[in-house]
Order: structure tokens, then C-alpha cells, then sequence
């Protein structure tokens, strides 16, 4: 952030919050948000001079982009950065609840290994299993990737089925959603956060998955009734779940706490040094583009139609 501090006047809230962030905003033209950072249309209507919204990620649901639009306020995200780290990290979870990782290595740090059990931490192999992936966009088709190494068969759903060369390439075939879930092994959620996508995965959905299976949220949070879900792990229907977000985060369901077999992460899906980086230069040019009067690039999609040609 060193080259925008030294051609603007660069505020930071310090301590954060929002009554601070708000106050810092009222005569901001360019603003820097995170995804916690809601931007509702209240909010906006308190900065009279703003121009634009650099959000420090590729979601943008904490934004009004509609309220945003109709003030000509330019809204960016940074997408096509985050992609393989995201789908490295749900490779992990995967493999984490699957064998038991992170179980296995408190009971070690704990002082109780005495040596090797047959039945010590028994767990999941992948070979041969089969994966659901719920959204075949770039972090879905990364995450496959991945499956296709490791011997997984792939089964994906969305809006619509993908080109037949990009199935071929990727081994997946396509299914509704509730064909998918009794038949995967494993459900790994890669999809947006939209009134649609809001519970997708409702007790009644969750009822529907494959008794034993493993859950995989990487996503946004409120795609999955979480209470639900913590009731199916605590039953033993579902073998667990690894999630890195919330429904309401950053509190986790008390439920989800007292699950086994549950990899709970405080949302690092991108949290690389990489990727990190490359989002802080995308805001960067994206402020500095609007305040010499251009169009910004990384504009969300609303923005995006707007000012194509």
C-alpha cells in the first residue's frame, strides 16, 4: 500500500470498527473494504464524494452494488487471483477430515501416543471415491483438478452443464443437485453467495447426502443451514464436514464446536502471501485508474455491463 499512500491521502480506522470506519468515510472519494466491511445503502449515502469501492476480494455481497450503480459509485472486486489457493485449501480440508489430521496430531501433542493400534484413527481413503462439486467455476474446476490426481470420480452441478471438451478434460459428469448428493462420497461447495445460493444446502438437502460423507465448504457460509448441519455430524449421519466460513461469522454454531471429525478454519481460503499480495495491488490500480478518471478495471459484473460497449 506504500504507492497509494504516497500520491493519496491514506486513512486507515485505527481501532477498527464500524462506527470509525464510517466516520473516516463521510468525505472519502475511493474507499478500500473487506468482505466483513458491510457497505449498505445507508452506508453510502453517508459519503457524498465517493467515487468508488475496492472490495479486497472476489465476493462483494457486504456491497449494495444496485444503491452503488444508481450513484454511479464504481464497485471492483479481485477476481482470477485466489483461485488455486482457495482450491489448494478445500484440497486440504478434504484430506484433513478424510484422515483425521488434525485429531491425530493434538492426540500426539497431548502426550497419549503409546504407539502404533490397528484401529488408531481410522479414516477415509480417496481412491476410487466419488466427489460432488457444487459450482464448476474457476475454483470448482481447480478443486477437480485435484480429484482427477488423486483417483476421485467427478460429479458437479450448476446453472448449466459445462462444454463437452471442458467435461472431458476435467473426467466430470454432470447431474441436478439432488441427483448428486446421495451419490457423492464427498460435497464440495464452490459457488457465489446470492438470494438463490442462500441455505442451498437446507436440512432437507443435507438429508439427501450419502450416509458417511464428508462436507467441504469454502464458499460463503450461509450457503449451508449450519445448525442442520451440525445436527446431521452429532447424529453420525454425515462422517464430518471442514469448513473455512460461517453463517454467522466470525461466530461458529456452538453444535459445530462439539462435532468430531470437523475442521473448523477462521476463512484463509486465500491466505497466501501470493494471493494476498496480487489483491492488494488489484485495489491499488483499480483507485488509481477511477481518481485519474478512467475506467476502473476489475469492475463486478453490474458494473461491467454497464460500461461495455
Amino acid at each position: 500500500m506504500s504507492a497509494l499512500a504516497s500520491e493519496f491521502d491514506l486513512r486507515i480506522p485505527e481501532p477498527f470498527s464500524p462506527s470509525s470506519l464510517r466516520e473516516l468515510s463521510r468525505d472519502a472519494e475511493g474507499l478500500i473494504s473487506f468482505l466483513s466491511d458491510p457497505l449498505d445503502s445507508s452506508f453510502l449515502e453517508g459519503c457524498p464524494n465517493l467515487r468508488i469501492v475496492a472490495n479486497y476480494a472476489v465476493g462483494f455481497n457486504n456491497i449494495d452494488v444496485g444503491y452503488a450503480l444508481s450513484k454511479g459509485i464504481y464497485v471492483t472486486n479481485t477476481p482470477d487471483v485466489l483461485t488455486e489457493a482457495t482450491a489448494d485449501l478445500a484440497f486440504s480440508l478434504l484430506l484433513a477430515v478424510a484422515r483425521r489430521i488434525p485429531e491425530a496430531e493434538r492426540f500426539l501433542r497431548e502426550g497419549r501416543f503409546e504407539g502404533w493400534g490397528a484401529n488408531l484413527f481410522l479414516g477415509q481413503e480417496l481412491f476410487g471415491k466419488t466427489v460432488g462439486i457444487v459450482g464448476m467455476g474457476r475454483i470448482g474446476k481447480a478443486f477437480a483438478r485435484r480429484c482427477l490426481a488423486f483417483g476421485l470420480k467427478v460429479l458437479y452441478t450448476g446453472p448449466k452443464p459445462l462444454p463437452r471438451a471442458d467435461e472431458a478434460l476435467l473426467n466430470a459428469a454432470f447431474l441436478p443437485l439432488e441427483e448428486l448428493l446421495p451419490l457423492s462420497d464427498f460435497l464440495s461447495l464452490h459457488l457465489p453467495l446470492t438470494p438463490e445460493s442462500r441455505h442451498l444446502l437446507d436440512r432437507r438437502r443435507i438429508g439427501l447426502m450419502k450416509p458417511g460423507s464428508i462436507l467441504i465448504n469454502t464458499s460463503r457460509g450461509p450457503i449451508v443451514d449450519e445448525e442442520a448441519l451440525a445436527d446431521s455430524l452429532l447424529e453420525g449421519r454425515l462422517w464430518g464436514a471442514g469448513l473455512d466460513v460461517f453463517e454467522q461469522e466470525p461466530q461458529i454454531h456452538p453444535k459445530l464446536l462439539l462435532a468430531e471429525r470437523t475442521v473448523l478454519l477462521p476463512h484463509i481460503g486465500s491466505a497466501t502471501e501470493e494471493t494476498r499480495t496480487r489483491m492488494a495491488w488489484m485495489t491499488v490500480e483499480a483507485l488509481k485508474e477511477t481518481f485519474a478518471g478512467r475506467v476502473p478495471p476489475f469492475l463486478v459484473p453490474p458494473w461491467r455491463e454497464r460500461v461495455s460497449p
